[in-house]
């Protein structure tokens, strides 16, 4: 029997990823809120467009051209990372992935699984030596060294002296460990490896009288439950924002998605748009945009927000000048330390040019431009990023997506 050419497994893999794309688009379609006309509808679609783009982009014959549309994004732009894809989809991976830029990572102390605890990078030393070790990696101190290598095997050999594996503990138990661990830090962040856009990411607090997740109290039986059913979940280290991030909304992590895009004719990633995701009392305890959260762009050179651009539940966006509900202003303020955040995350893109598009979600922890990279997004959402302009009107961006088949 013949071999099978090697063209049909792609083939019959881009087959499957597109059915799965459209499912996914009409999925959208029919949970969204926003009533357009039948005609309207129609007009949409024709174009690749749900009826819920038609709330957040300026949308006629002239302009939709400029849209990355949404049949474009769920569809096409998935095939843009190939099977690198799941570098970033996968967040254990993706964790090891950054292990070159661990001044930039976050923490994951374990993996939740059928009621066991696996620990991953679990340290003695715990949260304050760990958050030393990344402070002198920023500074370009010894430790430096120790992780500017590619990623290999030898993890602990270029870390040693730096980071040690906990002391063997009497019990693997999942809760039990969460519990330990949330008795040490107060707050952690429990996510599923998989998925993303805020879902199924669980912040947890230890209160005086048991445990908050995501806002909803839990007496301790009742979270030890949560936890023990939880399978194939991240224990994460709670990344605290700065105080710019904290005097925008305090109530929620407010962080900055930027999307790098890596220019093979030039040799180089450069950034596509980037936006500062603050919550609301609508989308707490997460920034989410679609959950009613604020999407401010930010000037790529200054690194000075516009206006907050707020999703409407069915009639147009909300613009804020100043934020909703602290009254803090948005409009014109700048993130602190810009300059250094875009420089050093374009390096760590270039360090992932096998990863061509990344949407990163960014936490800066101090006025001097320090950040944590929380998540990154292989296709990401761009609602949050088109609603202040579209993608396509850029021609770096343009050409881009037309080299990877998105146009």
């Amino acid at each position: 029997m013949g071999r099978r050419p090697a063209g049909t497994v792609v083939n019959v893999r881009q087959l499957y990823h597109t059915i799965r794309g459209v499912q996914d688009l009409a999925a959208t379609e029919r949970e969204s809120t926003v009533s357009r006309s039948l005609r309207r509808r129609c007009w949409l679609w024709r174009r690749g467009f749900l009826s819920r783009s038609d709330a957040v982009y300026d949308l006629d014959e002239s302009t939709y051209r400029d849209y990355v549309s949404d049949y474009q994004r769920y569809v096409r732009s998935k095939r843009i990372n190939g099977t690198w894809s799941v570098a970033l989809s996968n967040k254990l991976l993706f964790h090891r992935v950054m292990q070159p830029f661990d001044a930039h990572r976050m923490a994951v102390y374990g993996m939740l699984r059928d009621g066991t605890y696996h620990p991953i990078d679990d340290r003695v030393d715990g949260p304050a030596a760990g958050s030393a070790a990344r402070h002198e990696l920023a500074d370009g101190g010894p430790a430096l060294e120790a992780v500017s290598g590619t990623i290999s095997g030898t993890e602990s050999d270029r870390t040693e002296g730096r980071r040690e594996r906990d002391a063997p503990h009497t019990t693997r138990n999942a809760a039990q460990r969460v519990v330990e661990r949330l008795e040490a830090e107060e707050r952690l962040v429990l996510k599923w490896v998989r998925g993303g856009g805020g879902n199924n990411v669980l912040l947890c607090t230890r209160t005086e009288d048991g445990y908050r997740v995501n806002g909803d109290q839990y007496a301790e039986v009742e979270f030890r439950s949560l936890v023990s059913n939880l399978d194939e979940y991240l224990v994460c280290e709670y990344v605290e924002q700065g105080p710019f991030g904290a005097a925008l909304y305090p109530e929620t992590p407010n962080t900055l998605r930027i999307i790098t895009m890596y220019d093979e004719a030039a040799g180089e990633p450069f950034i596509a748009a980037a936006i500062h995701r603050i919550g609301t009392s609508d989308s707490a305890p997460l920034d989410n945009f679609t959950q009613g959260g604020l999407s401010a762009a930010i000037d790529p050179d200054s690194g000075t927000l516009s206006a907050g651009a707020q999703p409407p539940v069915d009639g147009e966006v909300e613009w804020h000048s100043r934020h909703p509900d602290t009254g803090v202003p948005i409009d014109g303020a700048q993130v602190p330390g810009w300059h250094r955040i875009r420089e050093r995350l374009l390096e760590i893109a270039a360090g992932c040019s096998f990863v061509p598009y990344v949407g990163w979600d960014v936490i800066v922890t101090d006025e001097d431009g320090s950040f944590t990279v929380i998540e990154a997004n292989s296709y990401p959402g761009l609602k949050s990023i088109q609603v202040h302009g579209p993608l396509l009107a850029d021609d770096r961006v343009r050409r881009f997506y037309e080299r990877h088949g998105v146009r």
